[in-house]
């Protein structure tokens, strides 16, 4: 907590470029970040990347990899062992109640609103943010109408579903925007339709000039969602990047996605397919681009006879460049979460 006379890092940050009227200009820059616990397990390892105010940027990683260790030092809520967190010019290690002040976070877990009404809820924390009453007004209109949630607005947090509470919680951190926006899985529990626009809200928080630490196991839609992003596993950056940079090392090579039927063993798959990975009925593999004619027939083969219920062949996705990096040994239900549940 910052005392009554240490400076206010708002102020700060428009006195030192961070802030220029409403449009921040900060990025994040973490630097060889290693957080270390006593009883020796290492749990972020030599972890640098920077976020740029404007874009959104990814953090990918089956559970247990680091992501939420590196949230929770960027928030000040944890003191790495050694390294370098800065927002802007400020020291996010030295001054971690300014981190706080500084950055706006959905969490992964459930909000505490259920006392509170949704728009409560969402203009309490415009207004703890420094917002004034008819902006913050003005601005939780505008995300509740974008958003499609109006008829919730009066709705006790106690009596939403989870995907409408989930929606609050986006709120809540968007309402007031901060030059760091962190948004841990935020299209948990949410319907197609709504999660649509909220990847357009995520992308309008990045052009209004904060920057989005995005952290999802959604591999699909960050694909889409995402300028850049790291790969973490076991604490390290296995790879970072654009999307399409990170896919560069599948080239030459196809996808071919089957869905078995109910309860059906999955077939073995020939010997120029790479090894599956399936996940509930779904199951995938790459090949050679040569190799599709093949691939093509063999699958056609399997559907007709009733093995599969469908399939798909075409380009490799972030998904196969995703298990290739963090490694077929990983459980898939973690690797991948909702986005490939089956």
């Amino acid at each position: 907590m910052l005392s009554a006379l240490a400076p206010d890092p708002l102020e700060e940050a428009r006195s030192s470029g961070i802030a220029a009227e409403r449009r921040w200009d900060a990025a994040l820059r973490v630097g060889h970040l290693e957080k270390v616990y006593a009883s020796g397990t290492r749990a972020n390892d030599d972890i640098s990347l920077t976020a740029e105010p404007g874009e959104v940027f990814g953090l990918l990683g089956p559970n247990g990899a680091g992501k939420t260790t590196l949230v929770s030092q960027v928030m000040g809520l944890l003191r790495p062992t050694r390294g370098s967190l800065h927002l802007g010019e400020i020291d996010l290690i030295e001054r971690p109640g300014a981190a706080r002040q500084l950055t706006a976070y959905l969490p992964q877990g459930e909000l505490p609103i259920e006392s509170l009404r949704a728009r409560e809820a969402v203009e309490l924390v415009g207004r703890i943010h420094g917002g004034d009453a008819a902006a913050v007004r003005t601005r939780a209109d505008e995300l509740f109408r974008t958003l499609e949630v109006e008829q919730w607005e009066d709705e006790m947090g106690a009596q939403l579903s989870g995907g409408v509470k989930r929606l609050v919680g986006f709120m809540m951190a968007a309402v007031m925007p901060r030059p760091l926006v962190i948004l841990d899985e935020p299209t948990n529990d949410v319907d197609p339709l709504r999660r649509r626009l909220l990847w357009q809200e995520i992308r309008s928080l990045a052009d209004r000039g904060s920057a989005v630490l995005l952290v999802t196991h959604n591999v699909l839609e960050a694909e889409r969602a995402v300028d850049r992003l790291a790969v973490i596993n076991e604490g390290r950056v296995v790879a970072q990047g654009t999307p399409a940079a990170l896919k560069s090392g599948d080239r030459g090579r196809l996808r071919i996605e089957v869905t078995v039927e109910p309860r059906a063993d999955l077939p073995a798959f020939p010997p120029y397919l790479a090894e599956p990975v399936r996940v509930g009925r779904r199951a995938f593999s790459t090949l050679l681009e040569t190799d599709a004619p093949r691939a093509l027939e063999w699958v056609r083969d399997l559907t007709a006879d009733g093995s599969f219920e469908e399939f798909e062949l075409g380009a490799t996705s972030l998904e196969d460049t995703y298990v290739r990096l963090v490694g077929r040994g990983t459980d898939a239900e973690a690797l991948f979460g909702e986005a490939t549940g089956g």
